[in-house]
Parts: C-alpha cells; sequence; structure tokens
C-alpha cells in the first residue's frame, strides 16, 4: 500500500508548491478545479510551469474517486480538495468512496486541500454549505492519511 500525504494551507500559502516537491519526479498530477475566468487561469498557467515536463496531468470532475482508482501505479498529486467540492452539484461529494480509493492505491499520494477552519467565516448560505462539506472531507481524508502537514506562509508544521 503506498503512503498518504494530506498537504493543508490557507489561500496562497504555498500549499500546492510543497505538496508538488514531496510528489516526487515521475507523477500523474490530477487537476479538480475548472477554469473560469482569467485570472484563475493565469494561476493554473502558474502551477503548470512549476511541474516537470515528465508530470502527467489527469483532468478530474465531480467523480474523483474513480478518476483515483484509474490513476496509472505512480505517485500521484491531486489538487485540490475544495475545487473538487465546489464542482460537485449542492457540495455532495462521497468522501468515503475517495477515501476508499485513496487507501487502495499501491503507490504513494499527495492530497491538496484548503484549511477552512482557519480562514475568514462565510459571510453567504453557500459560502457556509462549502466550508462544512470541504471540511468533513478534509477530516475524512485526514483520519485516513498516513501524515498530514499544514502550511502556513510556505512554512511546514507536521500535524
Amino acid at each position: 500500500m503506498g503512503t498518504l500525504t494530506l498537504v493543508l494551507g490557507g489561500a496562497r500559502s504555498g500549499k500546492s508548491a510543497i505538496a508538488e516537491r514531496l510528489a516526487g519526479d515521475d507523477v500523474a498530477y490530477v487537476a479538480t478545479a475548472e477554469v473560469t475566468d482569467d485570472d484563475f487561469a493565469a494561476r493554473v498557467a502558474a502551477h503548470r510551469a512549476r511541474r516537470p515536463g515528465t508530470w502527467t496531468t489527469i483532468e478530474s470532475g465531480p467523480d474523483l474517486a474513480a478518476v483515483v482508482r484509474d490513476l496509472p501505479d505512480r505517485s500521484a498529486l491531486i489538487d485540490s480538495l475544495g475545487t473538487w467540492v465546489a464542482r460537485c452539484d449542492g457540495f455532495s461529494v462521497d468522501s468515503a468512496a475517495l477515501v476508499e480509493a485513496l487507501r487502495r492505491r499501491s503507490a504513494p499520494t499527495v492530497v491538496v486541500s484548503e484549511e477552512v477552519g482557519l480562514g475568514v467565516h462565510p459571510e453567504t448560505e453557500v459560502g457556509r454549505r462549502w466550508r462544512d462539506a470541504l471540511g468533513e472531507v478534509n477530516q475524512a481524508v485526514a483520519a485516513a492519511a498516513d501524515r498530514v502537514v499544514l502550511v502556513v506562509a510556505g512554512r511546514t508544521l507536521e500535524l
């Protein structure tokens, strides 16, 4: 069984860069975001430019567990759970199926997620539902993980 590492952090904390370093050289990169505007497209391009040419990018929609089950037998990086939850209708996700798929991997897996418990309290009902859904997913993945790292200002703290 491969190791599972969860990398948590707030917005612009450096969590993706840390996760990329942890993932290794030959990586299947699972992108969960849907580009919706020019600003976000620029962020995605910056992430892509950082990644080695040996990495393979796999786009994931709402059925992340199925994508994880079909990943090649090599290191994987999933970035991020927050954008995955945001793409699911009503923020309804099957975290049990995701955790099961992650546990079954024989190669190392690094998962990135936003730590929503440290952010600003969402003003809207939809923002609160997203925060709550992601918080539950983070707890489920953290419970299954071999290692959980919190990133703050580009620095890591083992949890």
